[in-house]
């Protein structure tokens, strides 16, 4: 998701972080599985995210760190900050390195497919997370953004037809116009909403995962329309910049807003309590660094001469209110590097 990260962040993330893994491949003389640890140890796995430094990506990394440690192999990362062309070449120098696994996040539903094709064509297995390309691959780990949209919406309606609801006005914040999790989301919006004819949706823009951009959307919308029912934004980063908006208008409590993102404390849970978010969809990043794990595991004891079926791990999705929340909602950075996904 292409797009600012907010003020703070990185401390956010950072915090509590003290707790160091075990040891880099220990011994284990003795252990009834020496089969599992020598297809394991020693390995090299290349990650290269759309950029590190927020939340999804640090959290993924953690836990991917934090088997890789226990259990002697390496994680390489690449990090692009955000180019698709520096994305290309870190995939392509990857390749050439001839790593073990490669974890690849795209950018955009497109950009990445030929070099996803070649390392695959090479016997590098492949795995996508968070948004996937046409393109074969040997796991997919992510949302189901199409359901995230969906349940959004109608969780919406239900919001603008309650006594004393405003309007039936309804506003959108996509990410980016091309992003495979912003495209499936508003698909899965726009089919709960073909039922629901009294919903007006009186603004749909692109805000690039931009929270200045949400901002900007935002205010603009809410002069236009200062009777607005409520917002659905399609990710929690962006949408700080949508609830600094509403808050500015003098709006908050009065108008929803229901977004999405990777569960972080600060980012989900923080901000339901205080009323900036009405209603949070998580799709579970501690979940998704096992399942990135798991995958890992698999696919380095298959061995690049064991070819496998395309397998798709969704993140089971967590809703999150002021009602809903509990102990347990919501994660930190430093939780996920202390025991992993």
């Amino acid at each position: 998701m292409i797009g600012i990260v907010t003020s703070g962040l990185l401390a956010m993330l950072t915090a509590g972080c003290d707790n160091k893994p075990v040891a880099t491949g220990r011994a284990r003389t003795g252990n009834p599985y020496p089969e599992y640890y020598q297809a394991l140890h020693g390995k090299r796995v290349g990650f290269v995210p759309i950029a590190m430094g927020f939340d999804l990506t640090e959290a993924w990394l953690a836990g991917m760190q934090r088997q890789a440690q226990d259990l002697g192999y390496e994680i390489v990362v690449r990090d692009p900050n955000w180019s698709i062309e520096t994305g290309i070449q870190a995939i392509n120098s990857l390749i050439a390195e001839k790593p073990d696994i490669i974890v690849v996040q795209n950018n955009d539903g497109r950009s990445y497919r030929r070099a996803i094709q070649r390392a695959m064509t090479m016997g590098i297995p492949v795995i996508q997370v968070q948004q996937r390309v046409d393109a074969p691959s040997n796991y997919f780990i992510g949302p189901d953004f199409y359901e995230i949209g969906s349940l959004s919406a109608t969780a919406m309606v239900s919001q603008c037809s309650r006594p004393g609801a405003p309007s039936k006005k309804v506003a959108l914040l996509q990410g980016s116009l091309t992003g495979p999790a912003s495209v499936n989301e508003l698909q899965g919006i726009k089919s709960a909403l073909k039922s629901h004819p009294e919903i007006q949706v009186v603004s749909s823009q692109s805000t690039e995962w931009d929270a200045t951009k949400s901002y900007q959307i935002t205010s603009t919308v809410l002069k236009q329309h200062p009777d607005l029912c409520g917002i659905i934004g399609f990710w929690d980063v962006s949408d700080v910049g949508t609830s600094g908006a509403i808050r500015e208008a003098g709006l908050q409590g009065k108008v929803a807003l229901i977004t999405s993102g990777g569960g972080n404390r600060e980012a989900a849970c923080d901000r339901i309590r205080a009323g900036e978010f009405t209603r949070y969809y998580s799709y579970n990043v501690p979940g998704a660094a096992r399942d990135l794990n798991t995958a890992i595991k698999t696919l380095l004891q298959a061995g690049p001469s064991q070819p496998m079926k395309s397998v798709t791990l969704l993140n089971p999705l967590i809703v999150i209110t002021k009602e809903s929340m509990g102990p347990s909602s919501c994660w930190s950075l430093g939780e996920i590097r202390q025991v992993g996904g």
